[in-house]
């Protein structure tokens, strides 16, 4: 059995995982979902980059956590990445869902098409902070109407800083055990960067035929290949 620590994306808190924990727990894993300083109930704390990669770590020495598989959704990835080479032998692996990955001296920010030029002005108009995003957002996710206003209803702004600040990874994220869930509606491929990490002897690819929020579309689906990737 695991302990999974699972980390939603940007704007999102622990709440995004309350279909996810209970068939992992009914599997006998420890599953502790987890808010990032400055989202949800955490709203109001400071946080860079670092920080979250801090809460993080934090979140698996201060409970004394071993067997531990790190679960980062979009965003999150950024942090869970860095978090995962920094607890040592309590990591068995750390699970990408449909996330971005982080890459050594580099912002979440600079995978946009524009290297993160509209962000940033996006985040100097609205006091530091990524807006919510509109209902219209999530349409074509394979979401019902229901599922999306629980999204906006608990989403919070994003602290700015943890966007453009960058990444610090001490060795090549090939090395880390590995598994990407890419959320694959229209059917796509890896990008080249993911590709490159997939031929890594360490990562493993899995597919979900659903949109990029797959813990409130597909909670059960989700929770089963969670349950199976270390196997």
């Amino acid at each position: 059995m695991a302990n999974f620590v699972l980390v939603a994306g940007a704007r999102l808190g622990a709440w995004a995982w309350d279909e996810v924990v209970p068939p992992l727990q009914s599997a006998g894993h420890g599953v502790y979902p987890l808010t990032l300083s400055g989202l949800a109930e955490k709203q109001g704390l400071p946080a860079g980059q670092q920080t979250h990669v801090q809460d993080i770590v934090d979140a698996v020495e201060n409970q004394d956590l071993y067997d531990v598989v790190l679960v980062g959704h979009s965003y999150s990835g950024v942090p869970v990445g860095q978090a995962a080479e920094r607890i040592g032998d309590r990591l068995s692996r750390v699970v990408f869902v449909d996330s971005s990955l982080p890459v050594d001296g580099e912002p979440f920010c600079a995978a946009f098409p524009d290297g993160g030029v509209q962000l940033k002005a996006l985040l100097a108009e609205h006091d530091g902070f990524w807006p919510v995003a509109p209902a219209a957002h999530f349409e074509g996710h394979g979401l019902t109407d229901e599922q999306i206003a629980r999204i906006v209803a608990g989403a919070t702004p994003h602290p700015g800083p943890t966007l453009t600040e960058p990444a610090v990874l001490a060795r090549p994220l090939a090395e880390l055990p590995a598994t990407y869930i890419l959320c694959a509606l229209d059917q796509r491929e890896p990008d080249d960067d993911l590709a490159e990490l997939l031929a890594s002897e360490h990562w493993r690819l899995a597919r979900m035929e659903t949109g990029h929020w797959p813990m409130i579309s597909q909670p059960h689906e989700l929770a089963r290949i969670l349950g199976d990737v270390l196997r």
